[in-house]
Formats: structure tokens, sequence, C-alpha cells
């Protein structure tokens, strides 16, 4: 049987141990909060192997899934250690920033480190990116991929590190626009959203830029759409630049509870914030997501029992108090 270790048990590494459970994986999991054994036990029962000490979870692992602070230093050692540790797993990072080269730096096991970047919530979204970096090996992204694949992701491998990968590059252009129109008083942020859902957000869940683009060329392709329609874009409309040093107004806009995004008063009990993504948003997000008819019922990875309440979904994916809530 093929083992994993997750580094970290906060949302992404809790998301990973249920999906490498799922997948038929012996698991462990390792986090300097020692009461994160409690948490870990509950939700996998013998399923998950959890210890503080990092040496005594390496032996004879196949793949690594890193998913601890967002920091460069911490990323540096930590690699630097499971390189010693292991001999030929595959080091894989959940970073959303932090390039594969910087983590890699210096460190003998450069060729088998290769980053991992899930979106949030991850037990919902099917999107993974696999990131080499200069040194990383053909094989190691390839076994990445694999690996992905078995454990219900729909990953995409870059061919090169950049900053911000793909889907965050992207995501900012779309932020910094709805932000710069919002502050130019051309739109409110809920009618804002509401174009977006009902147009791209519909679209590019069944065909990306490019796919859409072709289609919408014709029998000429997206060759047609570029030089009839899109091509007179590179000069009007200019694209919006945000103010970031004036937010509030946004934020006023933004921070509002609705029927299908509610926000409690007060803090969630523990219990209702441990929810189906093992995020703290995820009970939001999946509301939303359920309230628009997005998910449907289908819950975590598309496993039809997560239906109701967060917590009938399936278990695993919940979110130990005080665990990471990074976006």
């Amino acid at each position: 049987m093929k083992t994993a270790l997750l580094v970290g048990g906060g949302l992404i590494g809790f998301s990973f141990a249920q999906r490498f459970v799922d997948a038929g994986w012996q698991v462990r999991m390792t986090d300097v909060r020692a009461e994160l054994a409690d948490a870990v036990a509950q939700e996998f029962g013998d399923k998950v192997r959890f210890s503080t000490n990092l040496e005594d979870l390496t032996d004879s692992v196949d793949f690594v899934q890193e998913a601890g602070l967002e920091s460069l230093e911490f990323k540096h050692k930590i690699f630097a250690r499971l390189a010693g540790l292991t001999d030929a797993a595959i080091l894989a990072s959940s970073t959303s920033a932090i390039l594969p080269s910087k983590s890699a730096a210096d460190n003998p096991a450069a060729e088998r480190i290769v980053i991992g970047h899930p979106f949030t919530p991850p037990a919902l979204m099917p999107v993974l990116e696999v990131v080499p970096g200069p040194e990383t090996a053909p094989e190691t992204v390839e076994r990445a991929l694999e690996v992905y694949r078995e454990l219900g992701f729909e990953p995409s491998a870059m061919k090169k590190e950049i900053p911000g990968f793909v889907g965050n590059r992207i995501q900012k252009v779309d932020m910094w626009e709805a932000i710069s129109l919002v502050q130019q008083g051309v739109i409110d942020a809920k009618d804002l959203d509401t174009i977006l859902r009902n147009s791209l957000g519909l679209r590019y869940a069944a065909t990306g830029p490019f796919e859409s683009n072709r289609l919408g060329g014709g029998p000429e392709g997206i060759k047609s759409t570029i030089e009839h329609i899109a091509g007179a874009w590179e000069t009007e409309p200019v694209a919006g630049v945000p103010d970031m040093s004036h937010l509030d107004e946004v934020y006023a806009q933004v921070d509002v509870p609705t029927a299908t995004t509610p926000r409690p008063s007060s803090p969630a009990p523990a219990a209702a914030m441990r929810c189906c993504a093992a995020s703290s948003t995820c009970a939001l997000h999946t509301s939303a997501y359920s309230a628009r008819g997005v998910i449907r019922g289908a819950g975590c990875a598309g496993r039809p029992r997560h239906q109701g309440s967060p917590r009938a979904g399936r278990r695993g994916c919940h979110l130990p108090p005080g665990a990471d809530r990074r976006p």
C-alpha cells in the first residue's frame, strides 16, 4: 500500500488527508500542535497516524504534501529536512505564492520538489496547479499528476514557475478590475457579482476563455473572435487600476450578509466551524454553492453522500479548532 505524509494539520492538510484515505493510501500527518492528535483521531480513527515528530513518520513514504506555514523560511527548512529523511518520495507543497525554486534552493532533493496548489475549498474544487521549479525532474511532475488524479483532482501542469502561478494571476486581474469599477461608481459590488456570476461564471464553468472564444468565432474559431471583436480591446477599454489605499467603501458594500452568503454575527462554535471542506469559510461557500445550484448536494469531491448541514458531509473534511484558515 502506498504511503502519504501530510506536513501541517490545517485547512489544506485535513482535506488532503481525507482524499488520500478515500483513495486507499496509508496516511500520516505531522504538526507541531500536539493537541491536533485528538482531532485527527476523531475524524479519521486509525486511518491516519499522527505525530509531532517528523522523523517518526518518514520511513517508506511515497508522497509528501506539505501544507504548513506560508513562509519561505519554513518551506526552505522543512524541505531541507525532508530531503534528508526520504529517498525517493515526491515532495510537494500546497503554497499559493512561494516559488518552488525558492523552497528548493540549495536542496539536494530539488529534482523531487514540486508545487501542488489547490483552491479553497479543496474538497469541493477539482482544480490543482502542478508547478515545477527549474530543477524539478519531468518524472516528478508526471508522478505528481498521477497521484493528484488518483485523489480526484483534475490537475494541470505548468511548464515553468511564475509568481502567482496561473489561477491567482487571472484572479488578480479579475479582482482588480472589479474593485476599480466599484471605486469609479460604475456599479455596486452586489450587481457586479451578479453580472460576473451569470455570465463568465457560468460560461467558464463549462469552457475556459480560449475554448469559449473558439466556439464564439464560428467556423474560423478564435482567430475570428480576436480580429472582429477582441482585437479592439488592445487600446479600449483600458484596464482599471484600483486605489488600494482607499478600500473602505468597497469593504462596506461587500461585507454585508445576504440570504445565500450567511455570516455569523458572533464566533461560531468549534463544531460548526469544523465543516465540510476543512475551512472556516467552507460553511459559507457550501451554503452559497448549494443555494445557487452549484453543487446540488454532490458535496465533497462529488460524493453524493454530502447533503444538508455541514456536519452531514463526509468525515475528515473538518477543520480542527485553531487550525490554519488561510485563503
